[in-house]
Parts: structure tokens; sequence; C-alpha cells
């Protein structure tokens, strides 16, 4: 790890660690001491909870901080549960801890179902150059895992706290569908918004007659886009442009056409959504990515250029884009194609994305893509920003396996029993019937099941039903999870910095 902390006294670094050893001999987390305001705060581990310390209880309360008053020293502390509302008063007092806008710059987007990754993703953060996006979760997500928009911001706060982190983390809600999902994560305090109009694409585009795709492109709600049907086909059958490695961008009028009515309600969505955010909530700090990753077949060139083209028309400012690029970003496991022809698209792509104020390309499914890391980095080119989600998920259940193996037993059973209903909402590959059978195998080969891509996405796809406990095999998986992640947070940590570290390593 190579994070510049502010400096800390090494009297009030002796003052907290003595604090925290009369509080039943509790370990100090020593980054997290600071002094703001004539406060003294620090957190600290206390058997398998952590709290927030501040000194002197009187002002403490006075501050906001609700928690008990404990006598220690000369003049006592206040011991605050890690709440939402005490996470509300730390968002105040200390600026850092909120989240900002990030901007067209390199930016990592660290997942974190389960609350207690934030500070390793820190760790491993290190000087590689990007910006962290802490606080990422789907509607989907949020849904499955049983948590609130808050609570997720809540845990990136508490671990910006704990790092004494001052460079700057974004808030990201993911894939929001609906004005309603915007709401949601602005009253949370989010800063990142996600748009997903993957319910408005026509993927049988390529299915369809020229006197069909005439007739749809006609029935498109015009006054939306303020263009009529005549004026943008004429204009982008002309169109001319040319990108990188000398490709020449020439649509023909079936693929203006087709990509009119595949994308054009994709176009009026995303900017009704921009217009909503900016009329509805004019003083909150915004930054817009754009997701047309979940369609049936990659984004062309001409099909990311005319989306551009009219959201910049529309006056959209968009942060990052995320394509469908080719070959095959699965879930938790490497990328499937054509190296070679990925590195040719997507320099192509970073062409057109500067034609339109240079935002970020964005690697939706980015969990251990590996092969494409090494490719982007050895390019240097342009900005790029990496969604995780699973991956972390599936560390935890790495250290579940590493100290508690029959436990990860019955997490993987359970997974595998309801792989096929989880499975439908991802393009996945996996194939359970080749996955050994977990009674024959020694402690170290179920830990290598962490490493096989099978058992990877079987693991990845049942987050939800493991952390739920909706079923009644799995009631109290999560509890008992969170207990032995907590207990063995050091190896929990180790897995996650050293799993991160790979993941950021090609860009440098």
């Amino acid at each position: 790890m190579d994070i510049n902390l502010p400096e800390v006294s090494e009297q009030l670094l002796k003052l907290a660690r003595e604090t925290a050893e009369q509080l039943d001999g509790a370990t100090l987390y020593d980054n997290s001491v600071q002094e703001q305001d004539g406060l003294i705060c620090f957190m600290i581990r206390r058997g398998l909870d952590r709290f927030l310390i501040v000194l002197q209880s009187e002002a403490a309360a006075a501050a906001g901080f609700k928690g008990e008053k404990v006598d220690v020293g000369d003049n006592g502390c206040l011991l605050c549960p890690l709440t939402h509302e005490n996470a509300e008063v730390v968002r105040t007092l200390f600026d850092y801890t909120r989240p900002v806008l990030i901007g067209k710059e390199n930016s990592y987007g660290f997942g974190d179902r389960l609350g207690n990754a934030g500070a390793a993703h820190l760790k491993a953060l290190g000087s590689y150059g990007f910006r962290p996006v802490l606080a990422q979760q789907s509607i989907r997500e949020l849904t499955r895992t049983r948590r609130t928009a808050s609570e997720v911001l809540d845990a990136a706060t508490w671990a910006v706290f704990r790092e004494n982190y001052r460079e700057g983390y974004g808030a990201d809600g993911d894939h929001l569908k609906t004005t309603d999902d915007i709401d949601v994560m602005v009253r949370a305090g989010y800063t990142m918004f996600t748009i997903d109009p993957s319910d408005y694409v026509r993927n049988e585009v390529t299915e369809m007659t020229d006197a069909d795709l005439q007739a749809a492109c006609d029935d498109l709600p015009w006054d939306r886009l303020e263009e009529t049907a005549e004026n943008l086909v004429e204009r982008l059958t002309s169109l001319e442009v040319e990108l990188a490695d000398g490709y020449r961008l020439t649509p023909t009028r079936r693929e203006v056409l087709q990509g009119l009515v595949k994308y054009g309600r994709v176009i009026v969505h995303t900017a009704e959504m921009a217009d909503y955010l900016r009329e509805t909530w004019p003083n909150h700090p915004v930054e817009l990515e754009l997701s047309v990753d979940e369609t049936d077949e990659p984004t062309t060139l001409f099909e990311h250029y005319l989306i551009a083209s009219e959201l910049h028309r529309l006056n959209v400012d968009l942060v990052s884009l995320a394509p469908r690029f080719c070959g095959d970003f699965e879930k938790g496991v490497d990328f499937r194609g054509d190296l070679d022809q990925f590195r040719r698209e997507y320099l192509q792509h970073l062409a057109i994305a500067d034609l339109f104020g240079g935002y970020k390309l964005s690697i939706h499914s980015g969990s251990d893509k590996f092969t494409v890391y090494e490719v982007i980095g050895s390019l240097n080119q342009g900005a790029v920003h990496v969604k995780t989600a699973g991956t972390s998920y599936l560390e935890a259940i790495r250290t579940v396996a590493e100290v508690d193996p029959d436990f990860f037993k019955e997490i993987m059973s359970f997974s595998m029993s309801r792989f096929e209903e989880a499975r439908k909402t991802y393009f996945i590959s996996a194939e359970p019937d080749s996955i050994p059978e977990l009674s024959t195998l020694s402690s170290g080969q179920l830990e290598a099941l962490l490493d096989d891509d099978d058992a990877r996405q079987v693991l990845h796809v049942a987050y939800g039903d493991v952390l739920s406990g909706d079923q009644p095999e799995a009631a109290g998986f999560k509890t008992r999870l969170m207990e032995l992640l907590e207990a063995n947070e050091e190896r929990h940590e180790a897995n996650l910095i050293k799993h991160f570290e790979r993941h950021l390593a090609p860009f440098a």
C-alpha cells in the first residue's frame, strides 16, 4: 500500500492506543486516529464488533454522535456503534468521508456486497493511479442482499474513515432504470448514476426487413429526439469519420435504420433520465454513466457513434459509457474471446469517446478480466472505468473455505442447488456437473474450487440466495458468514488485497 496519510502526533496515537487497551483490550485501527474541531476520534475492534471512539464524551454528544458513555482517562469517551446516524455525523464533520465526483479519470468500482471489504479495497488501491468508487450497488443487488443504498454508502464511509483516505471516492447507483431508482440514490447521497436503458433496446433489428425498419424508424418519438427522421437518416448516411488505425465510419442506410430502431428509445430514455436529474435535483452533484453492455450482440462502432453523437446533441454529458465489447464478459472469470480484436476495437471505441468529450470507456462485468486489463494497460490511452462486484464476495467465500471447510461445503452445496434458478438473469456458461463431489475433497482441494471457473460462477450467481436467507437451507448463512469474516478479518483482508492487486497491477 502507498497511500499518503495525514501525520498523526505520537502523543495522539499513544492516547488512542491506551484508550483502546482500557476498553476490554480492544484493537486500534491506527490509521483512523484523527482530531477535528476539538474531537479526538478513532475506530477500534473489540471482539467481533467495531466502534467509533470519540473523546471527550460531552463534546461527542454535542456533535451529534450517539453511543455509550464510558469512563476512560480524565474525560471519558463515547463508544459509538457504526450506525447510519453516526455515519451521517462523520460525513458532516469530516468532508473527505463524503462521496465526490470522480470525473474523467481512471477509476475502479469496488462493489462490496457484504459491506466489509472497503478498507481492503483502499489498501489494494495503493499507488496504481485509480480513483476508487467504493459504494457501488445496483437496485437488483440491493434487493438480493437485503441492504439499502444508505447502508452501502455508510460502509464506504466507515472504510474511508478507518483508513483516513483523503483522495476522494465515488458512490455509484448502478444500473438505474427508473426515476424512482434515481430518487433512492440521490437521497442516500450518491454522486454517480449509471443509466440502464436495456428495456428499450430492440435486439431483433438484424432480422427485420428494410420496410419494417423504415416503419419502426418513423414510429420513434421524434418530438423527444428533437429531430425529424428524414433529417437524421440523411445526416447519418452521409457520415464519414476516420477512427483509429485508419478505420472509416461510413454506415449504409440499412445500418443507420438498424441503429436508430435498436437504440432510438435508449437515447430518449437516457436523455429523459438526465433531464430528470438536472431538473428535480439541480443542486446535487451528478456524473452520468450509460450502460449498453447488456445486448445480444456487441456494440458496433456506428452504434456507439450514434448513441454518443445524439446524446451530445441533446446536451447529455457522459462521464463514462459501457459498450458491449466483443467476446464474452462472463461473471467471475477471465475474458473469453479474441484479444487482438478487442484491442483493435477498444482503440476505435476510444476514438469515438474522444469525439464527444473524452468520456471513459467502462468495463462492466469487470471482475477477473485479467487479460483485458493487460491489453488496456499496454495501450496507455484514454481513461477507463472498471466495475467489479461479485469477485469481492468470492474472496469472502475463499476465506470461509480456508478456515471452516464444513461451512464452505454447505454454501457450495446450497449454491449448486440454486444454480438453475439463479443463473436466469446472467450470461454464464458454468457446468455445475463438472464440480467434483464435495465430500471427496480435501481442505486444499476445497480452497482450489475458488480458482475453478465453474465453481466460481455457481457461487457468484447464488449470492442473493445465500445472503437473503429466504430458503430454509440458507437460514442463518449470512450471520455465520459475517461472524466468520469478522473473526478472521486479517486473513479476509489479505485475500482481498492480494486479489485486487492482481486486478490493478496490469494497468501500471
